[in-house]
This record gives C-alpha cells, sequence and structure tokens, in this order.
C-alpha cells in the first residue's frame, strides 16, 4: 500500500485535505516557475524590444506597470513589433509617438510621465 502525501488547504473558509500523488506534488512546486514574470519585467523586455534602451526601459517599467491595467499593459505589448521597421534605438519622441496612435488617453499619460521622468 502506498501512503500519498496529504496537503491541508484553506477553501472558502474551509480547510481541505488533499491527497497527491508524487508526479502531482513536483508539477505543483514547478508551476510557479514558470509564472514567475512580473508585468513590470515583462513589461520592461517589451520597452527593450520595442527599441528603447536598457536603462530608460527599467525605469519606466517600475513607473508604468503599478499605474496600467492589464488590459492597457497588453495593448502597449502590441509595439513591441514596432522595432522591426526601425534600426537601432527608439527615440522617445517616436516611442511616444507610436503609443499616443493606440488611442488610449491613459497609456499615453501614464508612458509620457514615465518617459519624462526617467529621462533626466
Amino acid at each position: 500500500m502506498t501512503i500519498a502525501p496529504v496537503i491541508a488547504c484553506c477553501h472558502q473558509g474551509r480547510m481541505t485535505a488533499i491527497l497527491f500523488r508524487p508526479m502531482t506534488v513536483a508539477l505543483c512546486l514547478l508551476l510557479p516557475a514558470c509564472a514567475s514574470l512580473s508585468p513590470e519585467s515583462r513589461l520592461r523586455a517589451g520597452l527593450v524590444e520595442a527599441g528603447l534602451a536598457p536603462k530608460l526601459a527599467g525605469c519606466m517599467a517600475e513607473e508604468m506597470a503599478d499605474r496600467l491595467s492589464l488590459t492597457q499593459l497588453r495593448r502597449l505589448q502590441s509595439l513591441a513589433s514596432v522595432r522591426k521597421s526601425h534600426i537601432g534605438t527608439l527615440g522617445v519622441d517616436q516611442w511616444l509617438h507610436k503609443v499616443r496612435a493606440l488611442g488610449d488617453g491613459e497609456i499615453f499619460l501614464v508612458t509620457s510621465k514615465a518617459a519624462v521622468g526617467c529621462s533626466f
């Protein structure tokens, strides 16, 4: 007879015992490692991919990640393909022009404030 590990978890205010097989436990432990990229780190990578300088992208991502919704962050992610049409890095003015073209005033406001704050 094999004894499976028992893990207690709290679901809707009740303690529940869950039986896990060893393989399931291993998968549960490894799953968070796959989903460990924060919105800030994904935004930073997207800004660099779009052509902004890495230092500027890191600073801007720090400022923007908490102020934009996930839907707005996804819309910004669509601009990562901009780099393919430009050689080298984008200037802040070129980047803001592309962001403004998205037609979302809040995205433009948050992005432009971050760009100005991080440029100095």
